[in-house]
């Protein structure tokens, strides 16, 4: 299998400009080896995350979420959809979460204002009852020691954008980008926009698990190894910043930096998954607008809210296509 070593997956401004790090055919599987949003430096107890370490200061947006890429897949052509199919990711045995001063959705209000500093804490990945990772479980100890199930997933996949460069920490757009979107994870298939021959896919800043809205705006940061691979549908663009098929659900995914405002990128969610089911699935249009307001199982997921971020996404239940 081809792989993406760890020691390169380290690009902070996606593009057309880069060479591909691997060539694949479509349906051929890969694996990039990514390092964690923070470059790997906090996984002792007494670190404390900076912005203004030497390996994330910059002058504009600081250098976090490293990804790895692009993969140049043989046959996609711009205005093509990538389907990528995340077929497992590894994550590593530690995470790490906390607060950075003045960031987060709830910095600046007074009730927060002491425990609103740069502060870091390690997050163990322990085995599950099959006695590896695949169903194991995060331990948090800040003053008690507690659990919950890991649900790793990818904080960033992009496409390289029809012109220009974006950085991995703010970009979001019709090339997906830093979304946070919990359901982008293994058994999951993602479409996105090619704008460029091959497509030129990045991905990286796995999550081993987040709670909806990543309130802070770091969840359990980590390193895994993540084994994908693509197929294409062609001569179609997908709305929004993205749309996820899984198992038993379709998601159709937007963001305020992408539709203007969440509002807008709310409506946007609900009318392009109208058109989803009617385009693709041959729904009469009143009928696909009729479930969105009287279907019980259609859903809004709130992945992202979070100091000037804001990712959403309108889900169907395959059940009632």
């Amino acid at each position: 299998m081809k792989t993406f070593p760890r020691e390169k997956a380290t690009i902070t401004e996606f593009g057309a400009h880069i060479e591909p790090g691997l060539v694949v055919d479509q349906g051929e599987k890969f694996t990039i080896q990514t390092i964690d949003n923070f470059w790997d430096e906090l996984g002792t107890p007494e670190a404390r995350v900076n912005p203004s370490a030497k390996s994330v200061k910059a002058l504009q947006v600081f250098r976090a979420n490293p990804v790895g890429g692009p993969v140049f897949v043989n046959g996609v052509e711009p205005g093509d959809t990538m389907v990528v199919d995340i077929e497992k990711i590894a994550v590593r045995d530690w995470g790490w979460t906390g607060t950075i001063a003045g960031f987060g959705q709830l910095a600046g209000l007074s009730y927060f204002a002491d425990i609103d500093e740069n502060f870091s804490t390690v997050i163990k990945h322990v085995p599950g009852a099959s006695g590896t990772l695949d169903d194991g479980y995060a331990v948090m100890n800040v003053g008690r020691e507690v659990r919950w199930p890991l649900a790793p997933f990818l904080g960033v996949i992009v496409t390289a954008p029809e012109r220009g460069s974006e950085n991995t920490v703010t970009s979001q757009g019709p090339w997906g980008g830093n979304l946070d979107v919990r359901d982008v994870r293994a058994g999951h298939k993602i479409h996105l926009n090619a704008s460029h021959s091959g497509g030129l896919l990045f991905l990286g800043d796995v999550h081993a698990s987040q709670g909806d809205s990543e309130l802070t705006g770091i969840a359990n940061e980590t390193a895994a190894d993540v084994t994908a691979s693509v197929s294409v549908i062609k001569g179609k663009q997908v709305p929004g910043v993205m749309r996820i098929e899984k198992p038993n659900s379709l998601v159709q995914v937007d963001s305020a930096r992408n539709a203007g405002n969440p509002d807008r990128a709310l409506s946007h969610c609900f009318i392009n998954m109208i058109k989803w089911l009617v385009e693709d699935y041959n729904m009469s249009k009143r009928e696909a607008y009729l479930h969105m307001t009287a279907n019980s199982l259609v859903r809004i997921n709130v992945y992202q809210c979070t100091t000037g971020f804001f990712t959403c996404g309108v889900e169907f239940p395959k059940e009632c296509l």
